[in-house]
């Protein structure tokens, strides 16, 4: 088994469509085995988000991230970086596959409504960042 992480960003908190994508992810076959909804700081958006930090986007994405209420997972299944990253859909919306989540209800780049990490190692770190070993079941 293999865990991700996963985020519900603010843009979709905001519109109310958390619980339709949580149904998604069960619908899916993952097993959530840690969730809770934060509100981040803009240093915590800073700390999560470090690897960008020479971006462009660096400012914009972390004063997003800290704008609302997230739900952030830890989520397990066989393959779950890259089933994950596939029910997601592409970063930009627009060019997302039918059904993804992010093309059902993203807005743009940014506010594309949910995160994943990409890799076991980025996950096992975001996983960390968020949650104990105490809070994973």
């Amino acid at each position: 088994m293999e865990r991700t992480l996963a985020i519900i960003k603010p843009d979709a908190t905001a519109r109310g469509i958390a619980g339709k994508i949580l149904a998604r992810i069960e619908e899916e076959g993952f097993t959530v085995r840690a969730m809770k909804m934060v509100r981040l700081t803009k240093k915590q958006a800073e700390g999560f988000y470090a690897v960008h930090r020479e971006r462009p986007f660096f400012g914009s994405l972390t004063d997003f991230m800290s704008s609302g209420p997230v739900v952030v997972m830890c989520l397990e299944r066989e393959g779950a970086i890259a089933k994950w990253r596939e029910v997601m859909g592409a970063t930009n919306p627009a060019e997302a596959a039918e059904g993804t989540i992010r093309k059902l209800y993203g807005v743009d780049v940014e506010k594309n409504s949910v995160h994943g990490s990409d890799a076991p190692e980025t996950a096992a770190t975001e996983i960390a960042f968020f949650f104990t070993g105490l809070e994973l079941v």
